[in-house]
């Protein structure tokens, strides 16, 4: 959970809507205020559990896809592979 000072929630609070925060603790706050919101707003079942844990899960794998595999695959090329890895992709393993 992400326990972050009262001052710095308040900070948060203060921004035009968007929040803007500095650390991955703030970054786990504004999530959990979203996802927190959206079940206040519609009430606490097994659907809406559903619904925030595949959201999340959902947003997670299209950061990864998007964000996180193309800079490794630079990162690959920059700094050169895992020989266990590149073994197993030309289908030694």
């Amino acid at each position: 959970m992400p326990y972050i000072k009262q001052a710095r929630r308040d900070e948060l609070a203060e921004v035009d809507g968007i929040a803007s925060p500095d650390v991955a603790g703030e970054l786990n706050y504004e999530i959990t205020k979203l996802i927190t919101t959206y079940v206040d707003q519609h009430g606490l079942n097994y659907q809406r559990i559903n619904d925030v844990v595949g959201a999340l899960e959902g947003a997670k794998l299209e950061f990864y896809r998007r964000v996180a595999a193309p800079y490794e695959n630079d990162k690959i090329k920059e700094n050169g592979d895992i020989p266990y890895y590149a073994d197993w992709n030309r289908g030694r393993m």
